[in-house]
Formats: structure tokens, sequence, C-alpha cells
């Protein structure tokens, strides 16, 4: 079942007096349940696709269709709705609020969507379970380390049960043994039926992913089913 459909879809913006061609005519299908990394040099549309994807930004052209529904036709009620709840968000940056402890930062989007707040702590604390933290829930982001920051934002991503896990750059700030972990916990989520979608430069990371779509100058370049490597359980090290 197709979760995302997109056609032909393009993006320009403008900048002073030139126009720049971020996406030129990219259409994609993506399932539940695939994993999907997104790969390019700088400048070549991964950002800007990521953005689509997430309802961040709008197209200039083309047709975008997130589980039948065109999200051209949405309003912005609709579309804020989707961000929270259809859409978890991993962020390089963490993006955790510095004086909230980690249960806090993970019940967020639900206090947005209207949670009662017995029922939102429970799904937050749940939530960091979930990602190997039980020992850490009221402990604020500069008493973790980094790779327990990134397991805070992933249990926030998780939190609302979405349909997609959209990461971006989700190593970007950690080690190369720390990142490994970070993966191999991603693999656990795709396991238990989660669609995922990694924007990556590293290749190593991407390699963690069933389906790498390569853009360049703003089109698909190559879109390529992967072999996925073995990777360690997420929980063999607690970060």
């Amino acid at each position: 079942m197709n979760i995302i459909n997109i056609e032909h879809i393009a993006k320009i913006y403008q900048v002073g007096m030139e126009q720049v061609h971020a996406l030129r005519d990219v259409s994609l299908k993506i399932d539940k349940n695939e994993y999907v990394a997104i790969m390019g040099p700088s400048g070549s549309g991964k950002s800007t696709l990521m953005n689509m994807l997430g309802c961040l930004d709008t197209p200039t052209s083309g047709v975008y269709d997130f589980k039948g529904v065109s999200v051209s036709e949405m309003t912005d009620n609709e579309l804020a709705r989707i961000r929270n709840k259809e859409i978890g968000f991993v962020f390089q940056t963490f993006n955790l609020l510095a004086r909230s402890d980690a249960v806090h930062n993970v019940e967020l989007p639900l206090i947005y969507a209207g949670v009662p707040s017995a029922e939102r702590k429970e799904r937050a604390r749940q939530a960091l379970i979930d990602v190997g933290l039980g020992d850490r829930m009221h402990h604020k982001p500069n008493e973790l380390s980094g790779g327990q920051r990134q397991r805070v934002a992933i249990a926030r991503a998780l939190v609302t049960k979405p349909a997609i896990i959209l990461a971006d750059e989700p190593t970007g700030n950690l080690d190369s043994k720390t990142g490994e972990e970070i993966m191999a916990l991603f693999l656990e989520i795709h396991e238990k039926g989660n669609t995922i979608i990694l924007v990556t430069h590293e290749e190593y990371i991407a390699e963690h992913a069933m389906r790498i779509l390569r853009l360049r100058d703003g089109l698909i370049e190559k879109d390529e089913l992967v072999e996925r490597r073995f990777i360690p359980k997420a929980r063999e090290t607690i970060l």
C-alpha cells in the first residue's frame, strides 16, 4: 500500500533575480513499512524533498498524495495534524527543550494534540522504555550523552504512533560507534512495522536501509534496492 505517491514534483525558489530549481520533475512511491535512504551531494535537492515529504513545504508544481489524500488540497489545520500525528521527525541537532526532562520532551506532540495529561505521560514513559531509556526519564538534555539525547528525540517521534518516521542526518552529531547503535535502533523500529525515510550523506548510514534514492541536480538519478548488512541489536549497549 502506497503511503506516499509523488508525481512530477518541482520546486522553484526565487532568490533575488534568480530562480533556483531545487527539484525538477520528481516522481516517487513509498509503501508502508519501507525503509528508504535519500542521498545526494550538497544542492542535490534532498533536503527540499525531505521538507516536501514532511509537509513542511509545498511544491511549485506536481502532485503529492499522502495516504491517498492530495496534500495540495489540505487546509493549514489538516497539514498541521499530519505533521503532528502522522509524521515523526528526528533531526541531527535533537531539538530538545534544554530545561525539560526526557518525559516532558517526549510528550510535547501529545500536548499539542490535546491528549489528557495522565495518558500522555504514560505514553511518553513507554516510548522512553521502548528506546532503552527507562532509567533516564527525569534527566534533562545536559545530563544525557549525545546518543541518549537522540534516543529521546526518537521516542518523541514515535509517541504519536506515526505512519512515517522522517530522519534528517540523525547520526550527524554522533561518533561512529554511537551512530551505529542509533541505526540499529532504527532497524528495530522498522522491524516493528514503521515506515522510515532517512536523509544522509554517509554511504555506510544509507546501507542500513533497504532502498536508496540518489539525487543530483533536483532529479532522482538512481533508485535502487540494497541488501542490508548485519547490524547488532540496539540495546546491547545503552548509550
